[in-house]
């Protein structure tokens, strides 16, 4: 194995789309063989259907399952692989079970990105695959990731990192390439819905992923439900808060809040934010 990626970014600023998309191509092809972490979201698609692209069947796609993903992700992703043609595989995985990553510490990624890499190394080298690869983009390594120092330990490789591309880019190259997840709403496991200390439990999970599939159910895409005890507070795109307000629409979303064991819903004027919660570090640091 070549020396682990640095987390420092590299100098791409001057290349176009195609100069990105290329750079990828290469430092995939130099790899040989891989394994792609594959959670079926924007940017793990778009790294296995180029290194499928590059590799052919020295590519295999593999989805670690858990209750922290979102249950309509599971088929997802394994539609995904099959509409690029990659060889794809589902492990079962079970970072609930590690010590401290129920209690939440504010390191909790990197629990779950080493329960995922400890499973995909193996996985990779039984099936003589030299490199795992992970869907990181540019703009990961400004936020507060620490799934990227279990990453990097691991010796995971970056390739959207080495090629400089960035979500948007990761976006556009997408569409380019005819994906249907180039728009798709981010994505996070469903354990990122609980503040830092929070602990997590398979029933807190539950009522997180059942509420969200229910949000969606109502024509919402962009969305977050993030536990507060009793209460669940939404994160939705801004354009859709009048929607939200209509009242049929609102009865609904309340309704489906208490099914799922709220006791009350509050709308974040605020809006969606990815890793929202991400703000209570800096806050408890003052």
């Amino acid at each position: 194995m070549g020396p682990v990626l640095s987390m420092s970014a590299p100098r791409t600023a001057d290349l176009t789309l195609a100069d990105k998309h290329e750079r990828l191509r290469e430092t995939i092809a130099g790899y040989g063989s891989a394994l792609v972490c594959f959670s079926g979201g924007v940017d793990s698609t778009l790294l296995l259907r180029v290194a499928h692209d590059v590799l052919g069947d020295r590519c295999v796609a593999l989805t670690a399952v858990s209750i922290t993903m979102a249950t309509s992700e599971r088929a997802a992703a394994r539609e995904l692989a099959a509409g690029i043609g990659a060889r794809f595989e589902l492990v079962e995985s079970h970072e609930l079970e590690r010590p401290g990553f129920a209690q939440n510490p504010t390191d909790r990624c990197y629990h779950c990105k080493a329960e995922l890499l400890e499973i995909a190394r193996p996985r990779a080298d039984a099936l003589t695959l030299a490199e795992v690869l992970l869907g990181t983009n540019l703009d990961d390594l400004g936020d507060h990731r620490p799934g990227l120092r279990a990453a990097d330990e691991r010796g995971a490789r970056q390739p959207l990192v080495d090629a400089g591309l960035t979500k948007a880019d990761v976006r556009a190259l997408s569409r380019s390439l005819g994906l249907t997840t180039w728009d798709k709403p981010q994505l996070a496991c469903l354990s990122s819905r609980f503040p830092y200390g929070t602990e997590i439990t398979p029933e807190r999970l539950r009522q997180v992923d059942g509420f969200e599939d229910a949000l969606r159910a109502l024509g919402f895409r962009q969305l977050r439900v993030r536990y507060h005890g009793e209460v669940a507070r939404l994160e939705i795109d801004l354009a859709d808060m009048p929607r939200a307000l209509e009242p049929g629409i609102r009865q609904a979303i309340v309704d489906a809040g208490r099914t799922h064991g709220f006791t009350f819903v509050a709308l974040d004027l605020a809006g969606f934010a990815s890793g929202s919660l991400n703000q209570l570090i800096a806050l408890r640091k003052r």
